[in-house]
């Protein structure tokens, strides 16, 4: 995964750079979208991230405007059918409010590059208000540059329609689309139909994720089985099925680390039957430290734990996230699993038993070390857009 150098023959000058996002289920779209605020914020530009997800204090926004829209979440796996803060299902008012927030602070801001994470090859239940901000960016005095954001692998279209109305959409709006992988390990390819009109848009940064994280000073989570299941309310199964393996593993010391929605109740009430061996809590900030000194890591396999895992050099088993016929942390953990001391073990084999035979399995492989190369896709990002844009006032002013 070899990382492009950075260049920036243009020399910079500063811009404003609007991300949009709205992430439904987990918390990974938008700590993307922060990653790749805090780049263009380093780089002496103004970024503002406007978020339409339910809020995520434990996300790192330090650096970053970031501007929320009425939230809504998925109901469950269910994308379709979307829940406002009150845990009642989204009203048109809901919705009109969203889009006419995103209009004011577009025309507001009149970025000169804007961004949209995911859509328009997901998000299809928020395309009329993705689609109201579009056409309201092109009538703008001098219309930003327009990019489309997405993670190495995609939510495969379900039909081909939904691949044509993407390509449609891209055609009509878009400048590029900045895919955030590794060509030869993830190729777009692998998870979405890339079309010859599709493909000269495409522009690979490499993977986004924040700087490599240093070892825990104290050497948290030394020896420990972590578990942990990314930011969202997802992996209650995983979390059972730990409990009941490290009951059966009492020589090792297991740390479970909750995320989501009241992190901390289920923490507390879980503790209350745990093993004596099970630490459980809220997920903690130094999680990414703590990788570095762990036995080995289990959890599922969204794009920003992927990277992490990579990053530390941890001994890993993925159990990819599958409710709902979702395909793409499956997609994602086979393509890792070729690599030394990664393991994938499917739900539907998830037991205490099987857990512990895989855990035996990636503990007596070979370590492998830290990647410390292509991660710098929000780096990369910056230099993309910033040559794009300098190309873009160029053919204005012709």
């Amino acid at each position: 995964m070899a990382g492009r150098q950075r260049t920036n023959p243009i020399g910079r000058t500063p811009v404003k750079v609007l991300i949009v996002v709205t992430h439904l289920l987990g918390t990974g779209h938008l700590a993307r979208a922060l990653n790749l605020a805090r780049a263009y914020g380093a780089a002496g530009h103004k970024a503002t991230v406007i978020s339409g997800g339910m809020q995520a204090p434990q996300l790192n926004s330090d650096g970053v405007t970031l501007v929320q829209l009425p939230p809504l979440r998925s109901d469950g796996v269910d994308f379709a059918r979307l829940i406002d803060k009150d845990g009642a299902l989204a009203v048109t008012d809901v919705f009109d409010a969203r889009r006419d927030m995103l209009i004011n602070h577009l025309r507001d801001l009149h970025p000169d590059i804007l961004i949209t994470e995911l859509f328009p090859f997901g998000r299809r239940t928020l395309k009329a208000e993705f689609t109201a901000l579009l056409k309201a960016a092109h009538d703008l005095p001098q219309r930003p540059l327009i990019c489309a954001s997405v993670r190495d692998i995609l939510a495969p279209p379900s039909k081909p329609a939904k691949a044509a109305l993407a390509d449609e959409l891209v055609a009509r709006f878009y400048d590029a689309v900045l895919v955030h992988s590794d060509a030869e390990l993830t190729p777009l390819d692998l998870s979405w139909p890339v079309s010859d009109a599709l493909q000269p848009k495409l522009r690979y940064t490499g993977f986004v994720a924040p700087p490599a994280a240093a070892p825990h000073p104290q050497k948290l989570g030394a020896d420990e089985i972590i578990v942990s299941a990314g930011g969202g309310d997802v992996g209650a199964h995983v979390f059972d099925t730990c409990l009941a393996a490290a009951e059966r593993d009492p020589s090792r010391r297991w740390r479970l680390l909750l995320g989501g929605q009241n992190a901390v109740a289920r923490s507390n009430a879980l503790m209350q039957t745990a093993p004596a061996n099970v630490v459980i809590e809220p997920a903690r900030p130094e999680f990414r430290q703590m990788l570095y000194h762990a036995a080995a890591s289990v959890s599922l396999c969204g794009y920003n734990t992927a990277l992490d895992v990579l990053q530390s050099g941890v001994r890993a088993v993925f159990i990819p996230f599958d409710a709902g016929n979702e395909v793409e942390q499956g997609l994602r953990a086979d393509a890792l699993a070729q690599m030394t001391g990664i393991n994938v073990l499917r739900n539907a084999d998830l037991t205490p038993d099987s857990l512990l035979a895989t855990l035996k399995t990636v503990l007596d492989s070979p370590p492998r070390a830290a990647r410390s190369s292509g991660f710098d896709g929000a780096a990369m990002t910056v230099t993309l857009t910033e040559e794009m844009r300098a190309t873009q006032q160029q053919g204005d002013t012709l």
